[in-house]
């Protein structure tokens, strides 16, 4: 028995070079270890297609592509990432005709029963086109509250690596095309994803809860700035909301506000986050117990610091420090 998936990588000029070659190296490991089988095999028929006549990745390699004009429906369609990386890049590089141009071909594929996917900085092309309104989507984490600010009618949640909405799928960062490409191979035969994910060393990763270092995040609100210098001095004493509204100058209404704006998360959350990010930086880069750890972070015991991080990030306490 033989199972097919056409899948179109829908690319741009300046295409980020490891996203286009995670995917496309990831459904041909797939295509060969599927023909090793007897009697089963799953094929990944793969096309690059753009809406220029040449393309060239980041790096200044040319891509070579299809006209996407004209062609048939695929069961998949898979957005990689753009070379730009920073907000200011990935707001000017959302200007381009050619987003425009590729924005419509999603909507009319989509209208046919599609499957639309992105990863990283191909998100927000996909967000750009209206398909995520309404629905639950995941990004590059650093940009997140670029993300937020441009489309504020998707269920926006960062600490996802893949979100799976309808028939429309995103991937958070850079290796989150290596995430999603497996997940498309799953859909086929999870047994085949799980040999190819063996075959390139890949772990799952179900969060990126665990990459995300909260003074990072690309904002620039003095509000949210003055609130995280102050949470980081509190940790080990505990959350006050009136007392973060003092030390902020604002109303506790208005700091609330503020915070979901920019972060899409209450005070109490983004304090909860800095106390994960701060233990689990002493988890791997000190000697001191668990409890001792707990302590400086304001939890009362090492149980429940373990079970924190477990329901935050997805890993325990073996596992954070094996990484030192």
């Amino acid at each position: 028995m033989i199972l097919a998936m056409k899948i179109y990588v829908l690319v741009l000029d300046d295409v980020f070079d490891t996203g286009l070659s995670t995917v496309l190296d990831t459904f041909g490991i797939a295509n060969e270890l599927g023909g090793m089988g007897e009697g089963h095999s799953s094929r990944f028929d793969v096309k690059l297609l753009a809406v220029r006549k040449q393309i060239r990745t980041s790096h200044g390699f040319i891509v070579p592509v299809v006209s996407a004009a004209g062609m048939e429906r695929p069961d998949v369609v898979l957005v990689p990432a753009m070379g730009a990386k920073m907000p200011d890049q990935v707001r000017s590089a959302l200007q381009r005709k050619e987003v425009a141009d590729l924005c419509k071909l999603l909507h009319g594929w989509s209208g046919e029963g599609t499957t639309i996917a992105a990863a990283c900085t191909g998100t927000f092309i996909l967000a750009k086109s209206g398909l995520l309104d309404g629905h639950a989507a995941t990004t590059s984490w650093w940009l997140a509250p670029l993300f937020r600010e441009l489309f504020p009618k998707v269920k926006l949640d960062e600490s996802h690596m893949l979100v799976n909405s309808g028939n429309r799928v995103t991937a958070g960062a850079a290796l989150g095309h290596l995430d999603l490409a497996l997940w498309l191979v799953r859909s086929i035969s999870p047994a085949l994803a799980a040999t190819a994910a063996r075959y390139l060393i890949i772990e799952p990763r179900h969060s990126q809860a665990a990459f995300i270092i909260p003074d990072h995040l690309a904002h620039t609100d003095p509000v949210v700035e003055r609130f995280e210098q102050w949470a980081r001095g509190k940790l080990a004493e505990g959350f006050s909301l009136s007392e973060a509204a003092s030390a902020t100058g604002t109303s506790e209404r208005t700091l609330a506000r503020r915070l979901q704006a920019v972060l899409g998360k209450t005070p109490l959350s983004y304090f909860q986050d800095l106390r994960v990010e701060r233990a689990v930086h002493l988890l791997q880069t000190s000697n001191a117990s668990v409890e001792q750890i707990a302590s400086q972070v304001g939890y009362a015991d090492g149980v429940t610091l373990r079970t924190l991080l477990r329901r935050k990030i997805g890993r325990g306490v073996r596992e954070l420090r094996s990484r030192q």
